[in-house]
């Protein structure tokens, strides 16, 4: 567990039940996970578009704060919690919500003509 400096203003909530994940609570009480993968993808998206970063920051707050119960996982298929009503958001969807478009950079193929 770890706090990320993102969310250094946030209480911190101990979830003996998971040991991979960071729990924070807002002051209105919502509640959100941050997994250690989720974490580097956000901080990928930091790297490729630096002056988005705090727009995907706002859409998570956001987010939170609507559906108060939300765990930001790395991988949608192998989630590393699982708690009953909580919603599921990847990176993917977080900047796909903030419409944050994260398109890879084309190289030139060793194909000639």
């Amino acid at each position: 567990m770890k706090n990320y400096p993102e969310w250094k203003d946030r209480q911190i909530l101990i979830d003996l039940a998971n040991r991979f994940a960071t729990c924070y609570q807002n002051e209105d009480g919502s509640i959100f996970y941050i997994e250690p993968q989720f974490y580097t993808y956000l901080q990928g998206y930091k790297r490729l578009r630096p002056e988005n970063y705090q727009k995907i920051l706002n859409k998570m707050d956001e987010i939170v704060k609507k559906n108060r119960k939300v765990i930001f996982q790395g991988d949608e298929d192998y989630p590393l919690i699982e708690k009953d009503e909580f919603i599921y958001l990847t990176a993917m969807d977080v900047a796909d919500q903030a419409k944050v478009i994260i398109e890879k950079e084309s190289r030139p193929s060793d194909y000639g003509d």
